[in-house]
């Protein structure tokens, strides 16, 4: 199998009103675009696992990047390092979804254990890196990556999709 993938975001901005007889307007364009050819080197990736899923309240999702995971055609998927995560958070949630390297075996995406990022409801976290190097993934140590909803009383649905190399 080979993966061919194509990461872009765009942002376009228009910031607009008027000093006495002119209007003024500040526009803002700015686009990222990242491909990932098939392979294991730099802007290279080799696997790709997603998933679409509703956390209890309360509730942790944990990832394991390096054990037990298949992809969309049930064959065992094991990373050994990443380079881009997206998740999204439903709207329609009130808790946040919030995307953490457990304090425990966390795959180093953050900088500390434990450290992660809050995605509101209706929000989003890309990361995406070309480099050969990515996010080390180690089996037993370094490997979980956990979405956890931040609050009780209601659930969170959130979109997750990890892309990364074999090797």
């Amino acid at each position: 199998m080979a993966l061919d993938t194509r990461i872009k975001l765009t942002v376009a901005s228009l910031l607009s009103g008027a000093i006495d007889l002119q209007p003024l307007s500040a526009p803002l364009n700015m686009t990222f675009t990242k491909a990932l050819t098939n392979g294991t080197a730099a802007n290279q990736a080799d696997k790709v696992w997603s998933d679409s899923s509703t956390i209890a309240a309360s509730g942790t999702d944990s990832i394991d990047l390096a054990g037990s995971l298949t992809d969309a055609f049930g064959a065992a998927l094991t990373f050994a390092r990443i380079k881009a995560v997206v998740v999204t958070a439903a709207a329609g949630n009130t808790n946040n979804v919030n995307v953490t390297r457990p304090a425990s075996n966390g795959a180093p995406l953050f900088l500390a254990a434990g450290d992660g990022i809050a995605v509101r409801p209706g929000g989003m976290f890309c990361w995406v890196c070309g480099d050969a190097t990515g996010v080390a993934v180690t089996a037993g140590t370094g490997d979980l990556l956990d979405i956890v909803n931040s609050a009780g009383g209601t659930s969170v649905t959130y979109d997750v999709a990890i892309i990364g190399a074999s090797v």
